[in-house]
């Protein structure tokens, strides 16, 4: 067998371990069911496994790591979206991803476009299958064999991003939103100069936003929204062609496009946002000392005269 396609139905319980007899298989998709189990990361036995959909299970705990090198070596599309995933993402795991790091050249000089197939009684096979991309949901009738994402949004992945991401030169998507991913962007995904679609929103990513991500010159969609970015969003290349709901929600981002320019300006804001938050405080320390003062001399009262009677008739006893 080399394709299983059971997106889209009811399927309970969990993933049979079986399928990692089946060498030849190079899609599996079971994306939008109700499965329930732990990432199997048994699969890493198959060699020629390209397409891994998970995506809308009930697929928990965290990712293993690998005892192996290459775990997926020949993985192209990685999709675990929407489901219960936790822990951080391990280095290791994404470096196992060896086919991602090498770039397919695109079509040029009438060279025809190449296709994600297999081959059976000298007969050339098609698998299609939906991927999520750019925002949006793509069925593809053949899968073009320089498409290459990652999927592991809508889980509750912790801890920083790998600087490995930075390897994998040929993805063309990266989606790690609505996770509790921290810390900052690494630098070093500004190697990753053929994607077309960054999506880190809904996390608590902090500091700044890295120029390096300028070289991405093929990148359409961006979004880093919700999070804690400060400082001033990058200029130049496919960073101008942005508006701001890219980054809204992230207070101390100033610059173009927003309306908060870096400067002095910027710094008002900041301090503005301080002393907000320094008032709350002190208006809460205020009330806490006074609650505490009335209690104190309340109490006393009570020792002194033992059971006075209003207090009997405001709260019984």
């Amino acid at each position: 067998m080399t394709s299983l396609n059971l997106n889209d139905n009811r399927l309970e319980g969990l993933l049979p371990e079986s399928l990692s007899n089946c060498m030849q298989l190079w899609l599996l998709n079971l994306g939008n069911n109700q499965i329930e189990d732990t990432f199997p990361h048994w699969l890493r036995t198959i060699p020629y496994l390209k397409v891994l959909v998970l995506r809308t299970n009930k697929l928990h705990g965290p990712i293993a790591l690998f005892k192996t090198k290459h775990g997926f070596p020949s993985l192209n599309i990685f999709d675990i979206s929407s489901n219960n995933f936790s822990g951080p993402i391990p280095e290791d795991f994404i470096q196992s991803f060896e086919s991602m790091k090498n770039i397919v050249q695109d079509e040029v000089l009438g060279n025809p476009q190449q296709y994600l197939q297999w081959e059976f009684n000298s007969a050339v096979y098609y698998s299609p299958t939906t991927v999520t991309t750019k925002g949006t949901s793509t069925s593809f009738r053949k899968i073009p064999a320089n498409f290459v994402i990652i999927d592991l949004s809508g889980n509750k992945f912790e801890g920083e991003i790998p600087n490995a991401i930075g390897e994998l030169q040929a993805l063309n998507g990266l989606n790690l939103s609505h996770n509790r991913l921290s810390g900052p962007i690494p630098q070093s995904m500004g190697n990753l100069i053929k994607l077309e679609s960054l999506d880190l929103s809904s996390n608590m990513l902090t500091g700044r936003i890295p120029t390096e991500l300028v070289n991405m010159k093929f990148l359409e969609v961006l979004n880093l929204s919700y999070n804690n970015l400060v400082g001033e969003i990058p200029q130049g290349k496919q960073f101008g062609s942005f508006m701001n709901d890219s980054y809204e929600g992230n207070l101390g981002l100033c610059g173009v496009p927003l309306s908060v320019k870096c400067g002095e300006e910027h710094d008002q804001h900041s301090s503005q946002r301080e002393e907000k938050f320094v008032f709350g405080w002190e208006a809460v320390a205020i009330g806490y000392g006074c609650g505490m003062a009335f209690g104190v001399v309340m109490g006393s009262f009570v020792f002194r005269i033992r059971k006075p009677e209003f207090l009997v008739r405001m709260f019984g006893g």
